[in-house]
């Protein structure tokens, strides 16, 4: 009778996944959930779940847009003392996960095991129903008032400019219109799309939750030199260039992989465990 017992227990192991564990006090066994079938994009869900829910999520954006004023009025209260010939002022910010929320659509590809593709972007894009991130109106109204364009420079499809000015003028943005909104044609470089701004304006800020939404100067291929970057440019950051934190995706994650999202979802998770510092 105990032979049969211990076969039992033994085929619960054998037949079980490697993934999370759970105790039985019951019967005082170690039966292992299977969870291996989860998606390859199950391991961005606490990424999405701080975004969403977490109060300091919330918290951050507030402060960084409180931070962004203060900056704000620091700026123009120097222009006011500047002799040369004045343009007006603008400022450029990115719109995904800077000034628009798009989660939803990471939940959604998290629920149905998928990963990121244009057409599912686009149909997301497409619904505008994206909301306002905290302090992100505010903000920008803000800076109308004291005489300051915003320029929306986004590497969304040129081809989703119109649902995309339905959804900024859903949500109460600012200078919701084509002269305001510069979408990705041919490249993600947007330097070309910053520069022609420049011509025209004075940028006293830039906001993004990327890095090349500042500069192109910070494309790299690994995260080593991003963080290098960083260090070496620290003095732009919290007077020309606000950051926002986006832990669901960007650039980070596509140096992890060396530019390769094709790998397998199994090799992506071993590159993202073996990434990590344990010292």
């Amino acid at each position: 009778m105990k032979k049969v017992v211990i076969i039992a227990i033994s085929t619960v192991f054998a037949f079980s996944s490697c993934c999370d564990k759970e105790k039985n006090t019951e019967e005082n066994v170690i039966v292992k959930k299977d969870t291996c079938n989860v998606s390859g994009s199950e391991y961005q869900t606490g990424a999405t779940l701080w975004f969403q829910k977490s109060a300091e999520a919330k918290a951050v954006y507030y402060q960084t847009f409180n931070f962004a004023k203060r900056v704000l009025n620091e700026r123009l209260k120097k222009e006011k003392f500047k002799i040369r010939k004045k343009k007006p002022k603008a400022i450029i910010a990115d719109i995904d996960e800077t000034v628009l929320n798009n989660s939803p659509y990471n939940a959604r590809l998290i629920s149905e095991g998928k990963h990121f593709e244009k057409e599912s972007w686009s149909k997301w894009v497409n619904e505008k129903t994206a909301k306002a991130l905290p302090g992100s109106v505010e903000f920008m109204n803000y800076a109308k008032e004291k005489g300051v364009e915003i320029f929306y420079v986004s590497n969304r499809s040129i081809e989703n400019i119109e649902p995309t000015l339905e959804n900024l003028k859903k949500e109460k943005f600012p200078f919701a219109d084509k002269k305001h909104l510069l979408f990705k044609d041919q490249t993600s470089d947007k330097t070309e799309r910053r520069d022609s701004v420049l011509k025209n304006y004075d940028v006293i800020m830039y906001l993004g939750d990327n890095l090349r939404d500042f500069d192109e100067k910070f494309k790299y291929e690994d995260n080593t030199a991003r963080n290098d970057s960083v260090t070496k440019y620290k003095d732009l950051f919290g007077t020309e260039f606000i950051i926002f934190p986006n832990p669901m995706y960007g650039e980070w994650e596509k140096a992890i992989y060396k530019g390769d999202f094709s790998k397998s979802d199994t090799e992506k998770h071993k590159i993202r465990v073996e990434t990590l510092n344990k010292n």
